[in-house]
């Protein structure tokens, strides 16, 4: 596991959420994923896909910008700031997050296991 290999699955990751791309996620998140949302709630993986399945989430801009990323063994751990543009069950938003994120390789392939996410700004 490389920081490029990160880096390349971050980018995929961002690319299947923009487009609402559920293969690409299903592909990308572990099936016991654990994920802390900006509002408090535990989002699992099922959860997370049926958000994007039912069209709840719409994201319109994402503008990553990656503070910190450490490979530890066989993890990677991720810290980043996205702006974010879009609506949740056709509420607009937009604001600026902090996010953690947990990638872990195993014999199919590096997923993400965990991670959360903190608003941090308008």
């Amino acid at each position: 596991m490389t920081k490029d290999e990160i880096l390349n699955l971050e980018h995929r990751l961002y690319q299947a959420i923009k487009e609402s791309d559920v293969q690409v996620l299903d592909e990308l998140l572990h099936e016991n994923l654990l994920f802390v949302s900006p509002g408090g709630d535990v989002v699992t993986k099922e959860i997370d896909l049926n958000t994007y399945r039912n069209g709840d989430l719409n994201i319109n801009e994402l503008t990553p910008t990656v503070e910190n990323l450490n490979i530890i063994d066989d993890m990677a751990v991720i810290t980043l700031t996205i702006a974010l543009k879009g609506s949740y069950k056709e509420q607009p938003f937009g604001a600026k997050y902090r996010y953690i994120r947990f990638w872990k390789e195993f014999p199919s392939g590096i997923k993400v296991i965990g991670g959360s996410g903190t608003r941090i700004g308008a």
